[in-house]
C-alpha cells in the first residue's frame, strides 16, 4: 500500500515556522491500528487521513497518541494540500466530515478561512499543582477540556517557563493581552500533554475557545492573534454566532509516500 504523503507548516508563509502537520491521501479508511502508527512516526502535534466521501472529504486527525476531536492546523494543511496539488479546483469551498460535524475551508484574498464551533467556558479554580507555575493570574476559565489561563500580559505569555512534569496532566491555553504598540489583540500559548503534545507550535482548537473569551474581555469579535511559541505564528480570528472563523496560511515542506 502506498499512501501519498505530504508535510505543511500551517499558520505561516515561512517555512519552518507555524505548526508541522502530516497529510496523508487515502483511496480507503485503513484501521486505527495503522492510522495511529503513522501518526506516531510522524511524532507531530497532529497528522491528518484524507479520504474522498459524498461531496467532500472524510477527515480524521491524529495526535502520536490519540485521535483528535478536532485540529485546525491540519485542517488547514488539510485544504491547502488538495487545492495545490489540484484536487480540489482553486477557488471552490471544501467540506470535511469529521468527530466535530461537518467543517468548511474556503480561500479569501490569500488566505485559508476555517469555519469552526465556537467554545464556551465557564469560571474555574487553578488546580493546585499549577499553582506554582503561575504566581500571577488575572482569571481563569474551563472549556471543554482544558483550562484557559489568562496572564497580566502578552509578555507575560511570551516568557512563560513552562514545566513539563507538572503540565503533563492538564491541557491549558496561557493567554494575555497584547500590549498596545503590538498588532495583535492577544497573545496565546497551548500545552497539551495528556494527548502527547507538551507544547503545540499554532493551534487552531485553542483559538477556538480563545475566541469569545476574548469577545467577552475586549468587546470586539474580530482579532489578530499570535500564538507565541518557539516557532510562532498568526491567526485572523472572527466569532459569527456559535461559530469561529479561522483565517491562516501554509506552506509544504515535504512531499513523499508512505509505503507499508
Amino acid at each position: 500500500m502506498n499512501i501519498p504523503y505530504f508535510q505543511v507548516d500551517a499558520f505561516t508563509r515561512v517555512p519552518f515556522k507555524g505548526n508541522p502537520a502530516g497529510v496523508c491521501l487515502l483511496e480507503t479508511m485503513p484501521d486505527d491500528t495503522l492510522l495511529m502508527a503513522i501518526a506516531a512516526e510522524n511524532n507531530l502535534s497532529e497528522t491528518a487521513f484524507l479520504l474522498p466521501e459524498g461531496a467532500g472529504y472524510r477527515l480524521r486527525w491524529f495526535s502520536p497518541l490519540v485521535e483528535i476531536r478536532l485540529c485546525g492546523h491540519a485542517t488547514l494543511a488539510s485544504a491547502h494540500t488538495l487545492w495545490e496539488n489540484g484536487l480540489v479546483p482553486a477557488g471552490a469551498p471544501i467540506s470535511f466530515y469529521t468527530l466535530s460535524g461537518t467543517l468548511t475551508a474556503y480561500q479569501e484574498d490569500g488566505w485559508i478561512v476555517l469555519d469552526f464551533p465556537a467554545a464556551s467556558h465557564e469560571p474555574a479554580t487553578l488546580p493546585d499543582a499549577l499553582k506554582p507555575l503561575f504566581k500571577e493570574v488575572v482569571q481563569v476559565t474551563y472549556s471543554i477540556d482544558r483550562y484557559i489561563i489568562e496572564l497580566p500580559s502578552g509578555e507575560a505569555v511570551a516568557a512563560f517557563v513552562p514545566d513539563a512534569t507538572i503540565l503533563r496532566p492538564y491541557r491549558c491555553i496561557i493567554t494575555g493581552k497584547a500590549d498596545v504598540e503590538a498588532p495583535y489583540d492577544f497573545i496565546s500559548r497551548y500545552f497539551a500533554g495528556p494527548i502527547g503534545v507538551d507544547e503545540d507550535p499554532v493551534t487552531g482548537s485553542a483559538h477556538c475557545c480563545l475566541a469569545p473569551y476574548w469577545a467577552e474581555r475586549l468587546h470586539k469579535n474580530e482579532f489578530l492573534a499570535w500564538q507565541a511559541s518557539k516557532r510562532g505564528g498568526e491567526l485572523k480570528v472572527t466569532l459569527r454566532g456559535d461559530r469561529v472563523l479561522l483565517k491562516g496560511e501554509a506552506i509544504t515542506v515535504m512531499k513523499g509516500q508512505f509505503s507499508i
